[in-house]
């Protein structure tokens, strides 16, 4: 991330509700990693272009992926559809987003 863009690490420089933003940081989610930063920046992905990444489990792929559900689903007032691989992690997921 360009020294002129490092506010973009914090999820509150994303224009997301504040019931949102208090959800993450009770999660002790504050602030992005530098990569899922620049994933949120590349090209047009957060106008619905398509994004694909890879990074190691547990390295933050999901959070990218609610960041950009979350952005398109307020501003467009369309539904969204998050594919998960197990049925534990789209429970806990239901809870989370609910």
């Amino acid at each position: 991330v360009p020294e002129d863009q490092a506010d973009k690490l914090l999820l509150a420089n994303w224009g997301l509700p504040k019931a949102v933003l208090e959800k993450y940081h009770s999660l002790g989610v504050v602030q992005m990693f530098e990569w899922q930063a620049e994933c949120l920046m590349l090209g047009k992905v957060l106008e619905g272009k398509n994004l694909v990444y890879s990074a190691p489990t547990s390295a933050g792929k999901t959070l990218v992926a609610e960041l950009l559900i979350l952005k398109r689903v307020l501003e467009t007032r369309k539904k969204a559809l998050l594919i998960l691989p197990f049925v534990s992690v789209a429970k806990e997921k239901k809870c989370y987003l609910q």
